[in-house]
């Protein structure tokens, strides 16, 4: 439960910083939307099957910002429930960009599910992301591909990937 909680605490830090740093700017020079994206994602920062929301924390389409999402998985009695937090970078230009990423995923499992650690447990991983993303200027169809590396104390996995399709706005 102390784990849940925390990896909510972090949810809400990153909601709060990004509605810190959204304000519109009072200079009269004209105004570049952040770019916010919902996408669903297979693997990746969420290790399953997980719905996101990811977005600039600055009036810009690249730069620094953070993702937050949720995912679930059953097979056969075994369940896995995912929470992916991260904050990462966007470099590039027009509607194509490279992204960094750093964040942490909650893992929570039930049955004799093993996913990265013994079964009927919660745990936090870290995860990179090192993705390719096309994601259009104004709004429209956007595309996520790339690697996703793992890891904890006790491992780490340097070529999981994962591919994202959603929405920019």
């Amino acid at each position: 439960m102390r784990k849940l909680t925390l990896v909510f605490s972090l949810l809400l830090a990153v909601l709060s910083v990004q509605s810190l740093f959204a304000q519109q700017s009072t200079t009269t020079a004209p105004v570049t939307a952040r770019a916010q994206n919902i996408f669903i994602e297979l693997g990746g920062q969420g290790l399953t099957f997980t719905a996101n929301y990811d977005s600039r924390f600055f009036n810009k389409r690249d730069g620094l910002g953070g993702r937050a999402g949720i995912g679930y998985f059953s097979v056969d009695g075994d369940k896995v429930t995912t929470v992916p937090l991260s904050l990462n970078y966007l470099l590039g230009k027009g509607n194509k960009f490279f992204e960094l990423g750093l964040g942490a995923t909650y893992i929570s499992t039930s049955g004799d599910a093993e996913v990265l650690f013994n079964k009927n447990e919660s745990n936090v991983v870290g995860t990179m992301s090192f993705f390719y993303r096309v994601q259009p200027e104004d709004s429209g169809f956007s595309f996520r591909a790339g690697l996703s590396p793992v890891f904890s104390k006790d491992f780490f996995l340097p070529y999981y990937g994962g591919l994202s399709l959603g929405y920019t706005f």
